[in-house]
């Protein structure tokens, strides 16, 4: 075990340091190779302050080493199952391996969203099925109120509310819903156990990218892929299809008039959701995020850490890229627009820059990051650019705004 250290902010994790690796391992006929992950070819990151004083986004891309066997049987278990036999990958190290790719959003200071970039991707990797029982009973405990009738949401067949028919067989693995809902959980009872993060939080949406095919491959070069999303706040996971060019929204916000959020938060009363002075609805008129990890003087209250977590399996060829975007960009940009700025970028860091910069122009004031991952469809994007007049039209609005301002 290692003790590991927020730097900026003095959170710490204890975590046992598996596989995590800085590269991605791809098969020939001849053996295998390695790609570094840092490569601006091979994933794309940028981000900017905007107008606020400090940059409180986070980023995380890491490629990690998960159990073959919970990947095989969570593909049995989504809504059009898909039968995979990890030995085709061609050795244990890439039936294991997932590309992972984390985006999150502090507020009230960059100490929770630091924390979890370095630490929420080894935790995912982590974490077993022994420590639910602790977790859960953890949470319920510290947070009480909205807490006191939960019995562990997703991961309530490992304890003591456990159904008698519900319960796991002996020997039997998590699920990777289970095991990315004990991590963010596990990360949350972290961050607050230090007392810092009371009223500071961040949002969290994580990627995770495994190949499906015989042997296995890196993630911009397979035919088939596994995608998992993990998301809980307002941070925004996108996917382009390669031949329409159009978006595909893999999360929702949780915000408590949302759809998702609205009927778990109903039974806390509906005099708790308030409009403020732009409109905007806060829970108890302070919370915006109503999932998210810190936050702890408002977890008795219903905010809760537990993420949506949703996996499906798509054909690589079809679909160019996948984009993860926090709320700065999302408040100013729409999902099409932001899939359409990426179109043409020759690599996916200067699609990352172009999307920064884009809400920049439109005068971004909060901090805007940008992850893009190259998918095996990249270059190659079908239809037509619907939103580049529109997005022309607001440009040059925004110049003219920012241009009246300044005669002022």
């Amino acid at each position: 075990m290692i003790l590991r250290h927020c730097l900026a902010s003095g959170l710490g994790s204890r975590t046992a340091k598996r596989g995590v690796h800085d590269f991605i391992r791809g098969s020939t006929s001849s053996g295998t190779y390695k790609v570094p992950l840092s490569s601006p070819k091979i994933v794309g990151v940028y981000s900017s302050r905007g107008q606020r004083e400090y940059q409180e986004d986070a980023t995380s891309v890491h490629a990690i080493q998960l159990p073959a066997n919970e990947i095989r049987d969570s593909l049995k278990k989504i809504k059009s199952p898909v039968e995979w036999d990890p030995t085709s990958a061609g050795s244990d190290f890439l039936a294991n391996q997932v590309a992972y790719f984390g985006i999150f959003d502090g507020h009230g200071g960059r100490q929770v969203s630091s924390f979890l970039k370095d630490n929420l991707h080894a935790l995912i990797e982590s974490v077993g099925s022994d420590q639910i029982p602790e977790t859960v009973d953890w949470t319920k405990t510290h947070h009480e109120g909205y807490f006191k009738r939960w019995r562990g949401g997703a991961v309530q067949r490992w304890t003591k509310f456990a159904s008698s028919g519900g319960k796991p067989a002996d020997g039997e693995s998590m699920t990777l819903e289970e095991r990315l809902t004990l991590a963010f959980l596990q990360a949350d009872k972290e961050v607050l156990s230090t007392g810092k993060a009371q009223r500071c939080g961040s949002t969290a949406s994580a990627a995770l990218i495994h190949s499906l095919d015989a042997p296995g491959q890196p993630y911009w070069a397979s035919k088939q892929l596994s995608l998992t999303i993990a998301h809980c706040g307002d941070t925004r996971a996108l996917l382009c299809h390669r031949p329409t060019g159009d978006v595909i929204p893999l999360t929702e916000k949780h915000h408590a008039e949302s759809r998702v959020e609205a009927a778990r938060l109903r039974r806390m009363g509906a005099g708790l959701l308030v409009s403020d002075s732009f409109g905007e609805s806060r829970w108890m008129g302070v919370v915006e995020n109503t999932r998210g990890f810190g936050d702890g003087d408002w977890k008795p209250s219903g905010v809760t850490v537990e993420p949506d977590v949703t996996t499906r399996v798509i054909d690589g060829d079809d679909h160019a890229y996948l984009i993860l975007v926090t709320d700065g960009i999302t408040s100013l940009i729409s999902d099409q627009e932001i899939v359409d700025l990426a179109r043409r970028s020759i690599d996916p860091t200067r699609a990352a820059k172009t999307i920064v910069h884009f809400a920049e122009d439109l005068g971004a004031n909060d901090n805007v990051t940008c992850i893009v991952v190259p998918l095996p469809g990249w270059g190659n994007v079908g239809g037509s650019d619907r939103t580049m007049e529109r997005r022309e039209y607001r440009r040059r609005s925004a110049e003219g705004m920012s241009t009246r301002m300044q005669r002022m």
